[in-house]
């Protein structure tokens, strides 16, 4: 098991948040592409964020997008589309919207739309 599967995702969060304030974003925009990703309204990911959920936990509550596998590029050097553990893979669908909020791309593409 990875490290980051038992990582809150509470912990996280701030860092995702940080990013993309250096970059110009906001904090609607990160919980848009959250919520676009997983399902999650405010509530629920503030639920999740005060209850401090695993990322496992967090991903494992979620409804995947039924678009989320049009996310592919590369993070972390890694190949979003060619990751094989599933949950590693909504990981990095996450990570992926978030580095291309922080590079600046429309709202409409980062989300598929």
């Amino acid at each position: 098991m990875h490290r980051i599967f038992t990582t809150s995702f509470a912990s996280v969060y701030p860092l995702y948040l940080a990013k993309l304030e250096r970059k110009g974003r906001t904090k609607a925009e990160l919980d848009e592409a959250i919520e676009w990703l997983t399902g999650f309204d405010a509530d629920a990911l503030r639920a999740h964020l005060d209850a401090e959920t695993t990322f496992e936990g967090f991903f494992a509550d979620a409804r995947l997008n039924p678009n989320a596998s049009m996310i592919t590029g590369v993070v972390c050097h890694v190949r979003v589309e060619d990751v094989e553990d599933p949950l590693m893979q909504r990981i990095r669908y996450l990570d992926k919207l978030v580095d291309e909020l922080a590079r600046g791309k429309a709202m409409e593409k980062v989300l598929r739309s």
